[in-house]
C-alpha cells in the first residue's frame, strides 16, 4: 500500500497512542532502521557529512550522526537553518549529541552565508527536509541544493530527499539522492518518472508502525509485491484437465508482424491457458505453426489482412492489437469484437491507436477489460497531461468512467481499476524495453483472464510476473542484451517463484 503524507503523519501519531511509545523512542527506532540499511551498503571508509534540518527529519538525521559516530564511521553535522523553528525531538537529540563531547557538530547553515566547501570523497546524507514539506523550497537553499547536486559527493536521503513533495507535483528546489530509505513504506513520488532524477532508486524498511491503523483508512494506492499477490496465485487440480484453463483467441499480426504474434502467443502458452487460437494473417501462417505448434490458427481467406469477426462465444476471452495495422478492414474487425462480446477483452498497440481515432467506440468496450497503453497511446486515448501526477488522476478518473481496467505501462506499471484504485508495480528493469515486450505483456494477461481470474488481478499479477521474468533475463543475459523472446523464456522461474523461495 501506499499512504499519503498526511496518512503516514496519522500513523506515526497513532502508534505513539496505541503501542504506547514515545515520539522522542519512535525516532530512535526509525533512525535505527537507517543505520542498519546505511552500514550494510556505506563502510567506514569515506567520510559522512550530515546535513540536519531543524524539524523532525533533522532530528532523525541527529540520532543517525550519532549511531554513525559510536560504529567509527568519520561523521560530521551541519545544521541547516531553513525553517526558524526546532522541534522538541530535534532539541533533545541536539542536546544529547553535544553530551558525547566529541567534534562532530561542524557548524550552523542560514540564509545567505556562504556555502561550506563540499569534497568529491564524502556521502552526504540529507536529513534537510523530511516528507510534511508544504511549500516549494525557494532562493538561497535552492541554490544550495543545487550545489550539492553539483558535486561529485554521493547522497543519500532520509525518508525522502529534501524539498520533493510525497505525493504531489514537486516545484522548487530538490535534493538529487543516489539512494533512498523510505520509512515503512515507498512515497507515490518515487513511482512516478518525472521524479527519477531525484529518486533513481529507493529502499524501505519497516520502522514498526501500529498495524491495526491500516484497517482504519481509505487506500487509493498500491505496490504490488509477490506479499500482495502469491495469495492469488491459483493452484492446480490433479484431476483438471485443459478445459478448465480456458481457450483464448489472439487476434494478432499483419504482413511483417508475425513476431508480435508469436511473442504473444507463446507468452499465452506459458501463463497456462488451456487452448488458444491465433487469427492472423494467411501469410503468417507457416511462421505461426512452427514457432508455436501448441496453438490453433485460423486463417483469414485474404493472405495480407483479416476479414473476419469470429464468433466470440467459442473463447473464453480475447486478446486483440499486437502486430495489427490501422487499416479501415481492422477498425471494422475490431468493432465488431467490440459489439459482440460479452467477456472483458485485452486491448494493446493499434487496437488502442483505432480506438484513439474512434473515441465513440470507447463506450462499446466490455465492462472490466483491460487496456494497456504506453504513456503516447494513454495520450492520444485520453488526452495530454501537464505532469504526471495530474496524469495519474485522468487514470484513475478514466478507469471509474469507462468502469474498465486501464493498465499504464512504465518503470512502476500502473493499474488502475474500475474503481479507481491503482496498483504500481515493484518488479522489472530497464531491459525491458526493447521490442516486443509490450506484447508478452499481452499474452500475459491474455492467458491468465482466460483461466478465470478476476480482470484487476489479471493485470496486477501479469505486470508483477512480467516484471519479475524480465528480472531473471536481466540476471544471464544483461540488461543491454535481453531480448523480449528472454521473458517468455524465463516465465517459468517467475511462477515458480510464485510457488517458492528460489
Amino acid at each position: 500500500m501506499l499512504l499519503t503524507t498526511e496518512q503516514i503523519r496519522a500513523w506515526d501519531s497513532y502508534t505513539i497512542d496505541n503501542e504506547p511509545i514515545s515520539s522522542y523512542d519512535l525516532m530512535e527506532r526509525a533512525s535505527s532502521v537507517f543505520t542498519e540499511w546505511f552500514i550494510s551498503l556505506y563502510d567506514t571508509s569515506k567520510p559522512i557529512i550530515l546535513l540536519c534540518g531543524t524539524g523532525n527529519n533533522g532530528g532523525d538525521g541527529l540520532v543517525i550522526a550519532r549511531f554513525l559516530h559510536l560504529l567509527q564511521y568519520q561523521v560530521s553535522v551541519f545544521i541547516c537553518h531553513i525553517t526558524k523553528n526546532e522541534s522538541v525531538d530535534f532539541t533533545k537529540n541536539l542536546e544529547k549529541l553535544n553530551e558525547l563531547n566529541v567534534p562532530i557538530l561542524r557548524g550552523e547553515i542560514f540564509e545567505h552565508q556562504s556555502f561550506p566547501i563540499i569534497t568529491y570523497d564524502v556521502i552526504i546524507i540529507d536529513a534537510i527536509l523530511g516528507s510534511g514539506l508544504t511549500r516549494p523550497v525557494s532562493s538561497y537553499w535552492t541554490s544550495f541544493f543545487e550545489m550539492l547536486n553539483q558535486s561529485e559527493a554521493e547522497i543519500v536521503s532520509v525518508d525522502i530527499p529534501s524539498g520533493l513533495f510525497a505525493d504531489k507535483h514537486t516545484v522548487g528546489g530538490i535534493i538529487k539522492a543516489k539512494q533512498v530509505l523510505s520509512f515503512e513504506l515507498p512515497k507515490l513520488a518515487f513511482l512516478l518518472p518525472e521524479n527519477e532524477p531525484y529518486v533513481p532508486q529507493f529502499a524501505y524498511r519497516s520502522i514498526g508502525l501500529h498495524c491495526n491503523f491500516v484497517k482504519q483508512v481509505s487506500i487509493q494506492n498500491y505496490f504490488i509485491t509477490k506479499t500482495f499477490i502469491q495469495p492469488f496465485i491459483k493452484k492446480r487440480k490433479k484431476f483438471a484437465h485443459k478445459g478448465v484453463f480456458g481457450h483464448a483467441l489472439l487476434v494478432v499480426g499483419s504482413v511483417g508482424m508475425a513476431g508480435a504474434a508469436l511473442l504473444a502467443a507463446r507468452a499465452c502458452m506459458r501463463v497456462g491457458v488451456g487452448l488458444l487460437t491465433i487469427q492472423t494473417p494467411l501469410s503468417n501462417r507457416v511462421i505461426l505453426q512452427l514457432g508455436i505448434p501448441e496453438a490453433m490458427l485460423f486463417g483469414d481467406d485474404q493472405e495480407n489482412e483479416l476479414t473476419k469477426v469470429i464468433d466470440s462465444q467459442k473463447f473464453t476471452t480475447i486478446g486483440i492489437g499486437c502486430g495489427i495495422t490501422k487499416s479501415t478492414k481492422m477498425a471494422e474487425i475490431l468493432r465488431g469484437y467490440l459489439e459482440q462480446s460479452e467477456h472483458p477483452l485485452v486491448l494493446d498497440a493499434d487496437a488502442l491507436n483505432i480506438l484513439s481515432e474512434n473515441p465513440e467506440w470507447l463506450d462499446l468496450i466490455p465492462e472490466s477489460s483491460i487496456l494497456t497503453p504506453h504513456p503516447k497511446e494513454f495520450e492520444r486515448l485520453f488526452g495530454k497531461t501537464v505532469n504526471d501526477f495530474e496524469r495519474l488522476e485522468l487514470l484513475r478518473t478514466k478507469s471509474k468512467e469507462l468502469k474498465i481496467n486501464i493498465l499504464l505501462k512504465g518503470a512502476h506499471t500502473i493499474v488502475a481499476d474500475t474503481e479507481g484504485v491503482c496498483y504500481f508495480n515493484s518488479t522489472g528493469n530497464a531491459g525491458m524495453a526493447t521490442a516486443g515486450s509490450g506484447d508478452v505483456l499481452t499474452g500475459i494477461i491474455t492467458g491468465l483472464l482466460a483461466q478465470g481470474y478476476e480482470p484487476k488481478m489479471v493485470a496486477i499479477i501479469g505486470v508483477y510476473i512480467h516484471g519479475l521474468a524480465g528480472d531473471y533475463a536481466a540476471q544471464t543475459k544483461g540488461q543491454e542484451a535481453m531480448l523480449a523472446s528472454d521473458i517468455v523464456e524465463n516465465l517459468s522461474q517467475a511462477f515458480l517463484n510464485m510457488r517458492y523461495e528460489i
